[in-house]
């Protein structure tokens, strides 16, 4: 079970840990080789493995960046760190005060409070006020504090480019939510809170769930979407509807709404968890509910096909 703590200042290992340090947003692939390794060498070492990421992210604080923005929250970020192996999560708030941080002072904070024996980044890695820290530094405060230096020197590509948590949010921006599988090695994931709806879906006999999602998580573009649902550790088919439901509402506001496959029950106030796997088309006005009907029968027998079809894969595999 990874510990995940929330201030780096509250952390005092009793024995050396190698240290990665990074935004980790999505812990994609790129994300995971450099743990991989980092992890592999600390067990051979007998010492912990800890990453130490930032939340909120520097770009949102330094207004690079606006929300929605995140791929995951910080507590999903611990959990799937966690699954490759790292003991300790340390998310450490990102504020005016951090961003002004020299990097050889927090370098000092990094081997007084973990007792960095191994730091591991990325090539392009740079850390500290006016991002001071790069390689070339890092390597002299190594000499100088007696920590070891691993630089992943080759980033990770798919399909000939770079995988990186932007390429990911480009990704979803535009709906091909295949590209961000690609880059994050599993679905994006979703989960959201079954909260009441208008409950048009029940009245022509397709029942959605519509679901209340964090308001900061980046989401795929408008559209039909083939996903798997979770309830639990219940998995179903399910076609998600992301959009402002032109054919009723045209009131402009977004909304996340599921349909899950061969389900009857009351899913008001559960969790309910999407892993995307394919796009099914554009969301658009019909000039009836009989026309939306057609239509969402027609979604669901793609959405079995596709979803029957990459389940068979996987068994497969």
């Amino acid at each position: 079970m990874v510990q995940h703590v929330h201030d780096l200042t509250q952390v005092q290992l009793d024995r050396p840990a190698q240290v990665t340090i990074g935004s980790f947003d999505g812990v994609h692939r790129g994300h995971q080789y450099i743990i991989g390794q980092m992890v592999t060498a600390a067990r051979a070492a007998g010492e912990l493995a800890v990453a130490l990421t930032f939340y909120p992210h520097p770009s949102v604080v330094l207004g690079r960046q606006q929300p929605p923005f995140y791929i995951n929250t910080p507590e999903e970020k611990a959990q799937l760190l966690g699954e490759l192996g790292v003991d300790i999560v340390v998310t450490h708030p990102f504020n005016d005060q951090v961003r002004h941080i020299r990097a050889r002072e927090f370098v000092e904070l990094l081997c007084r409070h973990l007792r960095m024996s191994q730091l591991w980044v990325g090539h392009d890695f740079a850390m500290g006020y006016q991002r001071e820290g790069n390689v070339p530094m890092l390597r002299q405060l190594s000499d100088e504090m007696g920590y070891g230096l691993h630089v992943i020197d080759q980033p990770l590509l798919w399909r000939g480019e770079v995988i990186s948590s932007s390429r990911v949010r480009r990704a979803l921006a535009v709906g091909d939510v295949e590209e961000a599988m690609g880059c994050l090695g599993r679905p994006f994931r979703l989960p959201g809170v079954v909260i009441e709806g208008a409950r048009r879906g029940k009245t022509i006999g397709i029942p959605t769930a519509n679901l209340a999602v964090w308001e900061e998580r980046a989401i795929p573009a408008n559209g039909v979407y083939a996903c798997r649902a979770w309830l639990g550790t219940e998995g179903y088919q399910a076609v998600t509807n992301i959009g402002v439901r032109p054919t009723f509402d045209g009131t402009g506001k977004q909304t996340v709404e599921t349909h899950l496959l061969d389900f009857d029950g009351d899913l008001y106030g559960q969790t309910i968890v999407l892993d995307f796997i394919a796009r099914l088309r554009d969301e658009r006005r019909f000039d009836g509910v009989a026309a939306l009907l057609a239509q969402i029968h027609k979604d669901i027998a793609q959405a079995r096909e596709i979803l029957q079809r990459v389940q068979g894969q996987a068994d497969v595999v």
